[in-house]
């Protein structure tokens, strides 16, 4: 008898295994995953891409090496063209809750602060400083999903594995109603999600004519970067403010 335990015992972990890959991915679940994973950090640091549509014109890949602590402060320095040298520096509370920031080049010699809601702020960007991150994001995700789940809008698409930065990404579709009336963020999203730390690595969001607007990865993200006040204090030497 016991010899035919452990074929039985496979058979029976086998069918599980197929009956939950028919099943899928409860959407639920997934965003409650991603909520989770950020919930359990601290500070991280990433090489951020960020490419926006604004405008009406998709304009070039930013590429920003990141640093973000909770509850929210955040530094940006851009380390390729375009606007290669900037450097912002945000921390809610602090400065008036103004953004310090300063271009790169010759124009680096002056540093502002600026009203991240303001006209300059805002200038060749689709959002504040104040929606940087991962969190943002996972809030922004979560939100919609919910809301597409409750009015049985929402189709949540599974489309296999990719390598993103070169580490293994779960890719899922989020399809929503075709029309800006419903209030939702945006028509399409497509998100890869890192098998590992269960976190966004790459967001691209399409608006209702199906047009990229958005386009943002974290590249080397670094759940354990330990960071400290001096990560996001304007007189640390290795910054030029």
């Amino acid at each position: 008898m016991k010899k035919n335990v452990l074929p039985a015992l496979l058979v029976f972990v086998a069918a599980a295994v197929a009956a939950e890959r028919q099943a899928g991915t409860d959407p639920r679940i997934w965003v409650a995953n991603l909520e989770k994973s950020y919930a359990e950090i601290e500070s991280y640091s990433a090489i951020f891409h960020k490419q926006e549509r604004v405008d009406g014109k998709l304009r070039e890949e930013e590429t920003i090496s990141l640093k973000f602590k909770k509850p929210f402060k955040v530094y940006m320095k851009w380390i390729k063209a375009p606007h290669k040298g900037r450097e912002a520096l945000y921390a809610a509370g602090w400065n008036k809750n103004q953004v310090r920031v300063h271009e790169g080049g010759i124009l680096g010699l002056v540093t502002v602060n600026l009203d991240p809601n303001g006209r300059q702020a805002m200038q060749g960007n689709r959002h504040p400083i104040t929606d940087t991150g991962l969190g943002n994001l996972v809030k922004v995700l979560g939100e919609n999903v919910s809301k597409g789940l409750e009015a049985g809008e929402l189709e949540f698409k599974e489309h296999g594995e990719d390598m993103v930065y070169g580490r293994k990404a779960q890719k899922i579709e989020l399809v929503l109603p075709k029309t800006k009336a419903k209030d939702y963020y945006c028509y399409r999203a497509v998100i890869h999600v890192d098998l590992e730390t269960t976190l966004p690595t790459r967001v691209q969001i399409f608006d209702w004519d199906n047009l990229l607007i958005e386009n943002y990865g974290f590249e080397n993200l670094n759940l354990k970067a330990g960071l400290t006040d001096a990560d996001f204090d304007p007189k640390n030497p290795a910054y030029k403010f």
